[in-house]
């Protein structure tokens, strides 16, 4: 109690209760700091990335293996939803979040830019397994070698293909990011070269 008196002395609050050093705090000075845990104080740009995060809504960028584990985190065993992501979006100008899970060919680069393209802002790219990025074990001229190359990219998950478990830990991850106001990669870095 005593150093909760000092805190609010510090704050620049001058009663005699708070100036006396024998005192503790008075009624006013505990209601106030049990009112500040109480009720949920922030700033507008914690709230702003709050919403992001519990309304994320993806577009799914399936090529292959990978695919079918990115689907099984709809199920009821996975549930997606109580993230509020649980509508995957069939159009990009819906969605904020590409999950590019398998390996990209140089024939899907460019419709894959284009889609990323028409995506509002903010957006962010989950790259899902070894061969999103890195190529994975197909290292021959038909299949990109990382979808950096292509798009900036937040958070790589690997395996191959990895358990849906791991696409909610990346989620997850990258909800910290956005919560901890880390910008999205195409504010940070351009695609790599």
């Amino acid at each position: 109690m005593a150093l909760e008196g000092k805190r609010l002395k510090n704050m620049g609050m001058k009663s005699e209760r708070l100036l006396w050093p024998t005192k503790g705090p008075g009624n006013f000075e505990t209601e106030v700091d049990d009112l500040e845990q109480k009720i949920g104080l922030t700033t507008l740009e914690k709230g702003v990335a709050w919403a992001q995060t519990n309304s994320m809504w993806p577009d799914t960028f399936g090529l292959a293996c990978c695919a079918i584990e990115m689907m099984s985190i709809v199920s009821a065993r996975y549930d997606i939803a109580r993230f509020g992501m649980e509508p995957f979006r069939g159009s990009p100008r819906q969605a904020d979040l590409m999950i590019v899970s398998g390996r990209v060919s140089h024939k899907m680069a460019a419709p894959l830019r284009q889609i990323y393209d028409q995506m509002l802002e903010p957006k962010w790219v989950i790259a899902m397994g070894a061969c999103a990025s890195s190529g994975g074990m197909f290292n021959n001229y038909a299949i990109v070698q990382s979808v950096d190359k292509i798009i900036p990219v937040d958070v790589y998950v690997p395996g191959c293909p990895p358990r849906p478990d791991q696409l909610i830990e990346g989620i997850v991850r990258l909800h910290e990011a956005v919560k901890a106001g880390v910008p999205p990669a195409y504010e940070l870095r351009s695609v790599a070269s």
